[in-house]
């Protein structure tokens, strides 16, 4: 962890990279749009863990700096896991219509019990790679609760927080987060 000053985040999302440097404070987070890239990197993974660490691979190499990626999503028990890998694109919309087509899919469904799941790279400039893992568990509400967070936030009852992630304050959802116990297992591992 020491010679750990800087990582580039290899994503484009706002709200993770701000996610990202509350949680892993005394390292100066830096995105990928501010090194010049803006593109997408594919997310031809099957799995979350798969995901991290293309998009940590490729910024490392493409930079030679020490990269960090996130993937992660809701898991919903009745679907099958889905929208997991996913979740981003599910609806093939935005956050609303993601929600609202997960509203659809659980029309009806008596276990709506889920959890978020999150993996995340440290991806060193020589290509090797240290990982972390969290989940947080919960279900989903039957209709859209609070303001606060970003994508499936406001549709998940957090059986931390006993509340919604929607009406969570900042601290308290990263407190509980997939995220923060993704990069407090990375960190444990540095």
């Amino acid at each position: 962890m020491n010679e750990l000053r800087k990582i580039v985040v290899a994503s484009g999302n706002k709200n993770k990279i701000r996610e990202i440097s509350e949680i892993f404070n005394g390292v100066e987070i830096v995105s990928m749009q501010e090194l010049g890239f803006d593109g997408d990197i594919p997310e031809t993974g099957e799995t979350f863990k798969d995901n991290a660490y293309i998009k940590a691979k490729f910024i490392a190499e493409r930079f030679n700096v020490y990269a960090l990626a996130d993937d992660s999503g809701l898991c919903v028990t009745a679907l099958g896991g889905a929208p997991g890998v996913y979740s981003a694109r599910f609806s093939g919309g935005g956050d609303k219509a993601n929600r609202d087509l997960l509203l659809i899919r659980l029309e009806g469904a008596a276990d709506r019990s889920a959890y978020f799941e999150s993996a995340v790279c440290l991806c060193r400039p020589d290509g090797t790679a240290v990982f972390g893992e969290g989940r947080t568990h919960g279900k989903i509400l039957y209709e859209e609760t609070g303001e606060n967070g970003f994508g499936y936030d406001c549709l998940f009852y957090s059986d931390d927080l006993e509340k919604s992630f929607g009406t969570a304050t900042a601290e308290e959802k990263n407190g509980v987060s997939h995220r923060f116990r993704a990069l407090s297992d990375l960190r444990r591992k540095l």
